[in-house]
């Protein structure tokens, strides 16, 4: 489309939604229809972009829904096969988004079929900008003829980025591309990924049902790589949003790098056990056709699973940080408790959760689980201690006695 064209349809689009002042356009958007409630728990699948980046391909995302089905990643409640960046090529004469034909020749409602098949869901990928992170098309002034085709190919899951967006409003664009998603006459699960720079945990609970806090995840312990961050650095960034998270809108830390490389096996583990309990969506990254055993038992840990899926949806906070030790606590269901002792040390240490840091009296007997190495310990009261192996965690479930 001839950029003034798609910049009229852009306007048009946004003039449906705002209303007259202009200089608060953003504070007047309303949405017709509410969110649909379709992830009262974090969403939980696979996404291509950590391991393969524009590398994707009808084959791949086959194998990949194929050896999610048959690993036990879909029993243990992995669901979404989502395919990220570069998946698109070109508009046709009337607009309408084009998968690229060598890498995708049987088009997108075909796969989508696949993935139907097996008893998962299928996800796509789109930006808010005028051009993908990847130089694709995207869907500024194509909104609701996109979210019209993604519908009729079968997708329920759209993620939306934020490249090329020049100065266009965060909030503004997303609604647009969320009353879209509702009008388009199919179910479809938002997620917003502008990085966390407007502050997504202020407004966009009534848009999407996940919104990113921060820039990409890379895959390492800690550091800082153009705009992505370690594992340990991403975590930081998640301090003070708990309050903003709830069932059908989460925060979301970013994509998981479990079985990439890049980390230790404890280091996956503390990785997959925090992002459990920061309610975050569970997002595997990492080549589902080439699991070894280590990664297949931390993916599939049903225990730290059924955490992060806790209906009562509250994500947990830093109760304690002492230099390179930390406890991280949240409420479940039923007035049980999950509780992270984190070593962010470089030798093991000796740590200590008291019953203070839940809110329960000192004398209150509990039982509680080990979550790794599944070791139960009845009739707990006052505080419980573990020795930490550096980089790692231990992680429990309490229940009071009754």
């Amino acid at each position: 489309m001839h950029p003034f064209i798609q910049r009229v349809a852009h306007a048009l689009a946004l003039l449906c939604l705002v209303a007259a002042a202009p200089a608060h356009a953003h504070e007047t958007l309303k949405l017709d229809a509410p969110k649909p409630n379709i992830a009262p728990t974090p969403p939980m699948g696979w996404n291509s972009w950590n391991k393969f980046a524009c590398n994707v391909s009808e084959q791949l995302l086959r194998q990949q829904a194929d050896a999610m089905a048959a690993s036990g990643m879909k029993d243990a409640g992995y669901q979404y096969i989502v395919i990220d960046d570069c998946w698109q090529k070109s508009r046709d004469a009337d607009g309408n988004i084009q998968a690229d034909p060598e890498r995708f020749p049987s088009g997108i409602k075909a796969l989508a079929d696949y993935i139907h098949s097996k008893g998962l869901k299928f996800g796509l990928y789109s930006d808010a900008g005028s051009l993908t992170c990847g130089g694709r098309p995207g869907s500024a002034g194509h909104e609701f003829q996109d979210a019209r085709q993604y519908a009729k190919w079968g997708v329920d899951y759209l993620k939306y980025d934020w490249c090329n967006t020049g100065t266009r409003n965060a909030e503004a664009a997303y609604t647009i591309m969320a009353k879209a998603l509702r009008e388009s006459g199919r179910d479809i699960v938002l997620s917003i990924c502008e990085w966390g720079n407007n502050q997504p945990e202020r407004w966009a609970a009534p848009i999407g049902h996940l919104w990113r806090t921060t820039g990409d995840i890379y895959d390492a312990w800690e550091g800082q790589k153009d705009w992505s961050s370690g594992m340990t650095n991403i975590l930081d960034m998640q301090v003070e949003r708990s309050a903003a998270a709830s069932p059908n809108a989460w925060n979301d830390p970013d994509m998981l790098e479990v079985g990439n490389g890049g980390m230790t096996t404890t280091e996956y583990e503390s990785h997959f056990s925090l992002w459990a309990m920061l309610a975050a969506p569970l997002i595997a990254g990492n080549d589902l056709s080439k699991m070894d055993a280590d990664t297949l038992r931390i993916l599939t840990n049903k225990d730290v699973i059924a955490i992060d899926q806790d209906p009562l949806g509250k994500q947990g906070h830093r109760a304690l940080k002492e230099g390179e030790i930390e406890v991280w606590v949240r409420p479940l269901q039923g007035g049980e408790f999950a509780a992270v002792l984190f070593n962010r040390g470089k030798a093991a240490a000796d740590m200590k959760l008291s019953w203070d840091r839940l809110g329960l009296p000192a004398d209150r007997k509990v039982d509680v689980k080990d979550l790794w190495s599944k070791k139960l310990t009845k009739n707990v009261s006052g505080s419980y201690a573990s020795k930490v192996a550096p980089h790692g965690v231990v992680m429990v479930r309490i229940t009071p006695v009754r």
